[in-house]
């Protein structure tokens, strides 16, 4: 089953296929939207993501200059203003301050397919160093072991390393000058930063690349089903598997909040992207 002309991979639908096939192929090459069946939770964790995706907006306009006494008179919600109000408190720290761009694109070819990354914000010394900061609003902060196996971490890391030339004074940004941190609203003090290098930039291409030629040449029908049924409990699609009894009868992965803002149009200023 071929991939969509034009088909653009990105960390989520990377993440979706790790967790399940089949999710990947019913989200990205059908694109099937919310089956019969879709339920309370699930509409609960469209809310939530919407939420999400007004906080990323909120700080993009932060960042691009708009005051906080305007933007903090545009929350109504308290989920929204209590994150608001941890981000006003407690920021990341000594981030470059030569060159921010918030809510930036990024994209690339891997094997002949487009690889899209998508930046909270990018915070860059040209020549110096340049640091990526994700903001998460989950319900609880992330360990970073499950953090380290995302594929967030590795797209937003390489990608930049590969495209970000013409954020670096057209000067390659090297591995070791990348630092990823995220941010948590649940736990605004307590970032997580993981270093790059050159040793993990080569590992990452060569995972990319394996990945990405594997979902291109998948002929099944039907793609597999994950056979962690913890998956299955706030997929979108439980019901069409019919794994949503089986799901709920054991443990649970909470997904990536953020992941699913790639399902929403937020129209952040329609930012242009820049292709390499």
């Amino acid at each position: 089953m071929a991939l969509a002309r034009g088909f653009a991979f990105s960390q989520a639908s990377l993440q979706d296929y790790a967790d399940c096939p089949r999710r990947f192929q019913l989200r990205h090459v059908l694109g099937v939207r919310w089956p019969t069946g879709y339920d309370a939770s699930n509409a609960e964790w469209e809310e939530r993501a919407r939420q999400g995706a007004a906080f990323h907006r909120l700080v993009h306009q932060h960042v691009s200059g708009l005051p906080v006494e305007v933007l903090s008179a545009t929350v109504h919600d308290d989920a929204l203003g209590q994150w608001w109000q941890a981000y006003l408190a407690a920021p990341p720290q000594d981030l470059p301050t030569a060159l921010r761009r918030s809510e930036a694109r990024l994209s690339m070819r891997v094997g002949g397919l487009r690889l899209v990354a998508r930046y909270d914000l990018l915070a860059i010394d040209p020549g110096g160093c340049a640091v990526i900061v994700d903001w998460k609003t989950s319900k609880t902060r992330s360990d970073r072991g499950s953090l380290e196996r995302r594929w967030q971490t590795l797209v937003y890391r390489y990608v930049l390393a590969e495209a970000g030339t013409h954020l670096n004074g057209d000067t390659r940004i090297a591995p070791g000058q990348i630092e990823l941190v995220y941010w948590f609203a649940a736990a605004p003090a307590q970032v997580e930063r993981f270093a790059y290098d050159d040793g993990q930039h080569l590992a990452a291409g060569e995972r990319l690349s394996a990945t990405i030629a594997e979902i291109a040449a998948c002929e099944f029908e039907e793609w597999p089903l994950t056979q962690n049924l913890r998956h299955c409990r706030y997929c979108a699609y439980r019901t069409l598997c019919e794994r949503d009894k089986a799901a709920e009868l054991g443990e649970t992965v909470e997904p990536d909040l953020e992941d699913d803002l790639f399902e929403f149009d937020i129209d952040l200023e329609q930012i242009a992207e820049v292709e390499f």
